[in-house]
């Protein structure tokens, strides 16, 4: 790990997205309507985003410990595209781009598992860095 033991205490802010496309209207009928068979499919996929938030140390070795004061998922359809939006923020030495991305992923990873059963052509996509505050360099793209 590198060493931030020098780094001062900043608020650290990011914003991360992932896309998941599906192939029908069809599944997001199911998904608005809530009647996808292994059950509501944003409400399922925030909590385990949310969990992939808090384990991105414990699974990506160079990655601190931190604290994830807050974290926000939300989604936005367009057409047959659903675009994840994770912002995380906290009062640390390091930041939160990856807890945000990894998130990010864990949602469209969900999403697929869930929608997997109605929907045989589900791709994920744009997994990216939005923007990201605090520290000595901020990234607004």
């Amino acid at each position: 790990m590198v060493d931030i033991t020098q780094k001062a205490i900043t608020l650290r802010t990011a914003v991360a997205q992932a896309v998941v496309k599906v192939s029908s209207q069809a599944t997001i009928d199911a998904i608005i309507n809530k009647t996808v068979p292994k059950g509501d499919v944003f409400e399922m996929s925030k909590a385990a985003g949310l969990l992939g938030v808090k384990k991105t140390p414990d699974l990506l070795p160079d990655c601190h410990p931190l604290p994830i004061e807050y974290t926000a998922i939300a989604y936005e359809i367009k057409g047959l595209e659903i675009t994840i939006l994770i912002t995380v923020k906290t009062n640390y030495k390091t930041g939160v781009e990856v807890e945000a991305m990894h998130g990010a992923s864990i949602v469209a990873l969900n999403m697929y598992d869930m929608l997997k059963p109605i929907d045989k052509g589900i791709e994920i996509h744009h997994i990216k860095l939005l923007t990201k505050t605090g520290g000595k360099s901020d990234i607004n793209n």
